[in-house]
């Protein structure tokens, strides 16, 4: 897998597909070392698709006396697309993080976002979404990775999904594993998220924008993915209501990419 030295660390990134290229951004996991397969789905059929780990996760270095802001991961996003020599990219982020990542992204470097898509956002979190945020970081602290993975998933999935799939959902090769060990880094992703804050600055974006609406999303949901839609001129944005905060399932996921190649097809 290849690595580039960007702003300081090693970052490690992966290229699938072939098409107009796409920066996609996770939240507190990677997409990268097999996990391409939950990208939206026929998403490499139809593009050359970039997705990296962050710093601190799987095979990206970090430097822990830089203090960790949703603006320093876009510097490094930005820093990829420079070393890759791609002048512009739709971006997406799903999941929390990676859409706050692709706005800082918008802000600073308009010229890069040729669109944007937003899913489990927030411009700015509000007490009950950074209360969580610190919830799941005290549990990690205090309670060991596994009990950390089990709250998460617990408020992240749809409960029929869960309730069908938990057995594949928990333990180490269960989902947010690239996290297991790794409790330094996702304190520091924790400290990004609950930092970050465009409101006042989101109006500045220019790029073509999609959010996602997500009914059934227990963390963040059309509470905080509404204000984004309503802060960004043009926005569209949709509300899937059976949605929770990871998009999971065969409907889900198939109505998801659905919307999300409809909304690329027109830019």
């Amino acid at each position: 897998m290849p690595i580039a030295r960007i702003n300081g660390h090693d970052m490690n990134y992966e290229i699938h597909g072939k098409g107009e290229p796409v920066l996609l951004m996770g939240g507190w996991g990677t997409f990268c070392h097999g996990e391409h397969h939950h990208l939206p789905w026929g998403l490499t059929d139809r593009y050359s698709v970039v997705i990296f780990d962050h710093r601190g996760i799987g095979d990206s270095g970090d430097e822990l006396d830089k203090p960790a802001t949703t603006r320093m991961y876009a510097d490094d996003a930005i820093g990829l697309l420079s070393h890759l020599e791609i002048p512009n990219a739709h971006v997406i982020g799903l999941i929390g993080m990676g859409a706050c990542i692709a706005q800082e992204m918008a802000i600073s470097h308009p010229q890069l976002v040729r669109s944007m898509v937003n899913t489990g956002a927030w411009l700015k979190t509000d007490r009950f979404l950074t209360d969580q945020l610190e919830l799941f970081r005290n549990v990690h602290r205090d309670m060991g990775f596994l009990a950390f993975q089990h709250a998460v998933t617990v408020l992240s999935f749809e409960p029929e999904y869960y309730n069908r799939n938990i057995d594949r959902l928990l333990g180490v090769d269960g989902v947010w594993g690239h996290l297991n060990g790794r409790y330094p880094a996702h304190s520091r992703l924790i400290d990004a998220c609950i930092a970050h804050d465009t409101t006042g600055r989101a109006g500045e974006i220019k790029a073509p924008t999609f959010v996602l609406h997500a009914g059934l999303d227990q963390v963040t949901g059309p509470r905080t993915t509404q204000p984004i839609q309503d802060a960004i001129p043009g926005a569209e944005g949709y509300l899937l209501a059976e949605a929770a905060h990871v998009i999971a399932g065969k409907a889900m996921k198939a109505r998801f990419s659905e919307l999300l190649f409809d909304f690329l097809g027109k830019h």
